[in-house]
């Protein structure tokens, strides 16, 4: 078994681990523009394409579907709120939510925590 609280920050334990959430517009990911894949901060687990996000305006990075398997739906009734939360398919961190009033073709928008992510840049191709 894994000791989170020494892998992670207690911020990134306290959103994983005990479904915390950061404060919008916080997020050290929000606005990152790169290339590449974003994974799970606990097990290295790749989540979404960077080509899949989008800024929706909420404070949280956004993306219009994760990589396939990659995420685990749960209902979440916390709050007085009927939603869907979404974790890590491979060690069942939170990631945040799902709605369904993304802007793409999808209809689909994946709020996430920037503080569950890592982030992977894309190599570029030698030319």
């Amino acid at each position: 078994m894994t000791d989170w609280r020494s892998k992670l920050t207690p911020e990134q334990f306290h959103i994983c681990w005990e479904k915390g959430t950061e404060r919008p517009f916080s997020g050290g990911l929000l606005h990152n523009r790169k290339t590449g894949v974003y994974h799970c901060v606990c097990c290295d687990a790749p989540l979404f394409e960077s080509s899949t996000k989008f800024d929706s305006g909420c404070g949280w990075p956004s993306f219009d579907r994760a990589i396939p398997d990659a995420v685990r739906y749960e209902e979440d009734l916390s709050h007085g709120m009927r939603r869907v939360e979404i974790l890590c398919a491979n060690c069942g961190s939170h990631l945040g939510h799902v709605f369904p009033d993304g802007p793409t073709e999808t209809g689909q928008r994946y709020c996430v925590n920037s503080l569950s992510l890592g982030f992977t840049e894309a190599q570029k191709k030698a030319e």
